[in-house]
């Protein structure tokens, strides 16, 4: 192209940028911040996301397995008794949560208020569908009457129910205290919503994947989902 051309070529790109700019409307101020996409991008985290289909995928052809869950906050948002709980226990601090008396109530039957997550009864159909045993495993102290396994079985569809590992209080020789139960029923894979469930599950050499915290959660503050490069459940807050 001749240099002729190349300059008309510039004066209309110019010509048809100012027309644009002296036909725009006048820009009005901004209620509220915003956000454009490059900075939403750039504050994007690299995050391993999966889905219960590729989670599905991954297990093709590997024979049944035995599947553990956390409770609170992973398969039912149950802030409710833990509000409860420091309400009436120990308004002022979270002294209530070594209150051998909170453990005994709320054990006892306040998950009948507890909601189930989407979320994990959609993992748990996926599982059973394959024949997987499923297993529960709580950082909670166990009570004087385990009404826990029975809602949670009803709730959440779990076919041969086992009793809930409560791991609260245990002694133990490893770091993290859902870690004996893992070895003990050769647990193959982990979901929970915590660091020390990711972390269990590597401390017990087994694939843990997060589940996102209930957004309702009084549990703070809310771990970094992904933070470990662990595979992170999408849509798994509800």
């Amino acid at each position: 192209m001749k240099l002729s051309h190349l300059s008309h070529a510039f004066l209309c790109a110019i010509t048809l940028f100012s027309a644009n700019q002296l036909y725009a409307a006048e820009k009005a101020p901004y209620t509220q911040q915003g956000i454009d996409m490059r900075t939403m991008e750039q504050q994007q985290a690299p995050i391993h996301w999966v889905s219960i289909e590729q989670i599905k995928a991954s297990l093709a052809g590997k024979p049944p397995m035995n599947v553990s869950f956390d409770i609170d906050d992973t398969v039912a948002a149950t802030s409710g008794c833990f509000y409860y709980g420091k309400q009436k226990y120990s308004p002022n601090d979270f002294s209530y949560l070594k209150n051998q008396t909170f453990w005994d109530e709320i054990n006892a039957g306040c998950d009948k208020y507890s909601i189930p997550k989407e979320a994990a009864k959609a993992l748990i159909q996926m599982h059973q569908a394959r024949g997987d045993q499923i297993f529960l495993i709580t950082g909670r102290t166990a009570g004087k009457d385990d009404q826990v396994t029975g809602i949670m079985e009803k709730a959440l569809g779990i076919k041969n129910m086992q009793p809930v590992n409560f791991m609260g209080g245990k002694e133990r020789t490893t770091k993290y205290n859902k870690t004996p139960a893992m070895l003990a029923h050769k647990i193959q894979l982990h979901y929970g919503d915590s660091d020390d469930d990711i972390l269990a599950a590597r401390e017990a050499g087994i694939r843990g994947i997060r589940i996102l915290r209930a957004t309702n959660s009084t549990y703070l503050p809310f771990p970094q989902a992904g933070g470990y490069g662990e595979e992170v459940l999408i849509n798994s807050s509800y």
